[in-house]
């Protein structure tokens, strides 16, 4: 998504001018010429969800600001945004789970929002594979939700395949220092490498 531009709404990055100007964009509206180019139209289009998702993180980072120093903040955070005191604590919940230098802007606020329960060290990875693979937010809700799935079968000792393979020497011992520099064991590593590989080619 990358960073929004003080001109995002009114030059490109070539510093042409762009469609979208003071005049065109209202509250409750966005007027087009009668006639872009489709690239054009595309890249107003990002440039659009990078301003409604970041409004999840400024919202949210400006409730915290809030909690220290306005005692009645989502009172007065309701008045100002006519946001319900639901939606304004759980943006405030999921910015607090993330300093600023953990949030990937390649992806999305509601990313963030579905790993934003678990611990840190999940949360970053989830969210690096999600990054690497370009998972959407509903392709990662699927796979956090079979990964835990996973877990409740593995803690109710349901009976699990056991795959057997005959591996040279040198290639184990190779797999087992590519796990160990991921700080994995080698069962783990593998499985990762096999999900990765599996989603690739379910996406494609």
């Amino acid at each position: 998504m990358g960073e929004l531009s003080s001109h995002a709404f009114g030059q490109d990055d070539a510093g042409r001018r762009s469609p979208i100007g003071a005049k065109a964009t209202r509250q409750t509206s966005l007027d087009l010429p009668p006639s872009i180019p489709l690239d054009e139209w595309r890249r107003i289009g990002k440039q659009i969800f990078v301003v409604a998702d970041s409004s999840a993180w400024w919202l949210g980072d400006w409730l915290i600001y809030g909690q220290s120093a306005y005692p009645d903040r989502y009172r007065r955070a309701i008045e100002e945004t006519s946001l319900d005191y639901q939606t304004l604590r759980n943006y405030a919940w999921i910015a607090r789970r993330f300093s600023p230098a953990r949030r990937r802007a390649a992806l999305s606020f509601q990313h963030h929002a579905e790993v934003a329960s678990l611990q840190e060290r999940e949360q970053d990875y989830w969210l690096e594979r999600a990054e690497r693979l370009g998972w959407s937010r509903n392709f990662l809700r699927n796979r956090l939700k079979g990964a835990r799935q996973g877990e409740e079968a593995k803690d109710k000792t349901i009976a699990r395949m056991s795959i057997q393979m005959s591996v040279p020497k040198d290639r184990r011992q190779y797999w087992a220092q590519a796990a160990s520099s991921a700080e994995q064991d080698l069962d783990t590593w593998a499985m990762s490498i096999l999900d990765d590989a599996a989603a690739t080619v379910l996406d494609e």
